[in-house]
């Protein structure tokens, strides 16, 4: 099992999501759960391309936490 990291941006009334580790895998959706199911589905199609094609599969490397500052 591998766990990418994965942005997620407010767009408007949608939501879009991309997965830095992976270039071009992206998904948006009407809700943040949504999206969050769309870009899991989404990886798992990009991985499988990659399989079919040969090609390595990205390693993970990004990662992210919340910091907090005061305003």
């Amino acid at each position: 099992m591998k766990e990418y990291y994965v942005i997620f941006e407010q767009a408007g009334n949608n939501y879009s999501a991309y997965v830095p580790d992976l270039p071009g895998c992206i998904s948006t959706g009407k809700t943040l759960a949504e999206t969050e199911e769309n870009i899991k589905e989404a990886i798992e199609l990009y991985i499988d391309t990659l399989k079919e094609d040969g090609q390595p599969i990205p390693e993970p490397s990004i990662i992210g936490k919340p910091v907090s500052i005061t305003v």
